[in-house]
């Protein structure tokens, strides 16, 4: 399952039609609100079909010191299920590893044991963003 770092302006581009896909289209989240002021300073991840077809999408960024923040892990509706969300966490936990000690994130609820299952502990209560109910989780780098 190829992840790639986006590192160029087309696979920048095939990340946020994956993201806009997943976010805007099928959950309803603003657009003013997905693509935000980090968006220079994030690694963006896309993940590529067998066709070359975006199917997956993820951002990191630096958070505070030594604590990088994952954002905007997505994967189209109709590829869910099929170890594209692991494969990306993969990319990005391994490029985290090389700046930072900590990953935080803010989970969707639904999608909590996804990460429950990478390791990610559950930080507080849960709160609201976007609109979506959300459980702030965090996991120590080795």
């Amino acid at each position: 399952m190829p992840v790639v770092r986006a590192d160029t302006d087309a696979r920048y581009e095939d990340a946020l039609d994956v993201r806009y896909a997943v976010f805007v289209d099928e959950q309803g989240v603003p657009e003013d609100l997905e693509v935000d002021e980090y968006e220079d300073d994030a690694l963006h991840f896309v993940a590529y079909d067998e066709h070359d077809e975006p199917v997956g999408a993820a951002r990191l960024r630096e958070y505070e010191a030594g604590v990088g923040k994952v954002e905007r892990v997505a994967v189209r509706e109709a590829r869910r299920g099929e170890g594209w969300g692991a494969a990306l966490m993969d990319a990005l936990e391994a490029a985290a590893r090389e700046r930072f000690d900590e990953l935080f994130l803010h989970a969707q609820l639904p999608a909590a044991g996804f990460y429950d299952r990478r390791g990610y502990v559950r930080d507080g209560d849960e709160f609201e963003e976007a609109g979506i109910p959300h459980v702030a989780m965090h996991k120590q780098l080795d």
